[in-house]
């Protein structure tokens, strides 16, 4: 069986117009067929849609229309055929199409994946009083609920669990990364933090950081958003990434594989080479190691994390949590080198490496295309950042001579700081400038205060921190005297959007 849809089987014709026989249906009718036919020395297939044999009949125990046990009847049945050596029995399994002529019947079946081994689950319940998921019992009539993962009924046939799903979930399917929300949100519902944990981190080495600076567009395709609000997926992943953070600072709690963690895998004998220990970077060199090969990342700054680390404010993403990630995953065996800038990627497999992962990022800038932008004390927003977290250190190329380049501090305190775009680094940039010491800080943006690309909560909270938003404003130039930035020369706009990647508005008159 194919564990990601169903598998299509098809039974060779036979030789002998008596060879073997297809009982489709495991009813009672279906069990009682199939056990003569068997006893009479045939080969038979009892096929069975459902996840045991047993049919309408082992709905009815206790109701059954004569007033006997249905399941008294019924259970030595099951008993016969479940141990019957002439019967082959298919669950889960649908007749497709019929083809041949009598003793030479050619079948084609559609079996569905059970998810389950049946040769190693041994029926004990542990999986089900372990699973955090509730789902209506439809062989109960939607009476009553159960696992995810379910055995039909106490009887059945095969002795084996087993689990349907219904499809992707549009939170996972919604995800970058596909991230098995709907998993970790119940396991928060049971109580079972540190499972969740577990579970967040099977998809996602950095829940701190998704937890905080993620669009969460789970949310967004959320069902229960369709009734009254989303479920807060993004707040309970930060929430189960805290509560393991302190677990661990308490030193109560075991490391994400706690007792159930696999053993390592054994070596597959090969070296990759990753450029950048950013997310991608890190996140593909985890996975790496997990399938047995030895990893290196090469990062050019003094810092890993990428633009987890030099793009986003401590403010926002306390870097302490994010390098206790970085180490859970350097903790696997990937070895990192900082401070070694990579100018030939190919160059590595040359060096005794079998592949090369290319995750270098985005971290030049954009400057705007007016005149003045290239002023001493025009800052480009990845730039500024960069320097706000490292103090000045592994700028990189940057704008210039490092040496001679004042720092963000003196860049911006007791000064009148503006923030051109409206954008979440622009919201960054501005808070830190604020931060920082700055006098007052605006921002001015092309879009309307409606179509600001930034979260309305994250604009609400510049708002609360005096920071003073210029919507609708296109930017002409940054204005000078003697070389010393004076202010920007703007216009008013009506902005409609973007069309094939240009932006598209009207300027109003006399603004």
């Amino acid at each position: 069986m194919s564990p990601e849809g169903p598998e299509t089987q098809r039974m060779p014709a036979g030789g002998s117009p008596v060879g073997s026989v297809l009982v489709v249906g495991g009813g009672i009718g279906g069990m009682q067929a199939a056990i003569d036919l068997a006893e009479a020395g045939f080969a038979v297939h009892l096929v069975e849609r459902a996840p045991a044999i047993g049919g309408t009949m082992s709905q009815l125990d206790k109701t059954f229309p004569t007033n006997d046990c249905a399941m008294c009847i019924m259970s030595p049945k099951l008993v016969e055929v479940g141990r019957h050596l002439n019967i082959h029995i298919l669950t889960n399994t649908e007749l497709d199409r019929v083809e041949g002529e009598a003793g030479r019947f050619r079948v084609t079946l559609r079996q569905h994946p059970r998810y389950v081994k049946l040769d190693s689950c041994t029926g004990c319940g542990d999986c089900a009083a372990a699973c955090p998921i509730h789902r209506p019992d439809q062989f109960n009539q939607n009476l009553s609920e159960r696992r995810a993962i379910f055995k039909l009924y106490p009887q059945a046939i095969p002795n084996a669990f087993s689990i349907q799903k219904a499809g992707t979930a549009p939170c996972r399917d919604a995800c970058p990364i596909h991230q098995r929300a709907q998993g970790y949100v119940a396991l928060v519902r049971e109580g079972r933090y540190g499972d969740a944990y577990r579970t967040i981190l099977e998809d996602n080495p950095f829940p701190s950081v998704c937890g905080r600076v993620c669009n969460h567009r789970c949310e967004e395709a959320c069902s229960r958003g369709k009734a009254d609000a989303p479920v807060n997926i993004m707040g309970l992943k930060r929430f189960v990434a805290d509560w393991a953070w302190e677990q661990q600072q308490r030193g109560t709690w075991l490391a994400p594989g706690g007792e159930g963690e696999r053993a390592a895998p054994a070596s597959s004998g090969r070296r990759a080479a990753i450029v950048g220990a950013g997310p991608a970077g890190l996140t593909c060199a985890l996975d790496l190691v997990r399938l047995g090969h030895a990893v290196t990342v090469f990062e050019a700054l003094p810092v890993a994390g990428g633009m987890m680390r030099v793009g986003v404010p401590e403010y926002r993403m306390p870097y302490d949590r994010l390098q206790h990630e970085v180490d859970d995953i350097l903790g696997h065996g990937v070895e990192l080198r900082l401070n070694q800038r990579v100018d030939d990627a190919p160059g590595l497999l040359g060096q005794g490496y079998d592949a090369v992962f290319v995750a270098v990022g985005a971290h030049q800038g954009v400057k705007l295309p007016i005149p003045g932008a290239d002023l001493p004390q025009v800052a480009v927003a990845t730039e500024f950042l960069r320097q706000v977290s490292l103090g000045g250190e592994g700028q990189g190329e940057g704008r210039g001579n490092a040496d001679a380049e004042p720092g963000p501090e003196d860049l911006v305190r007791g000064r009148r700081v503006l923030v051109l775009g409206g954008g979440n680094v622009a919201i960054d940039a501005a808070m830190s400038a604020r931060r920082l010491g700055a006098a007052w800080v605006g921002m001015a943006c092309l879009e309307s205060r409606e179509q600001m690309p930034a979260h309305a909560w994250e604009i609400r909270d510049a708002e609360e921190e005096g920071i003073q938003v210029f919507p609708a404003r296109t930017f002409k130039a940054v204005t000078q005297n003697a070389g010393a930035v004076t202010g920007v020369d703007c216009s008013q706009v009506v902005f409609r959007g973007f069309i094939d990647g240009r932006p598209d508005f009207d300027v109003l008159p006399d603004t």
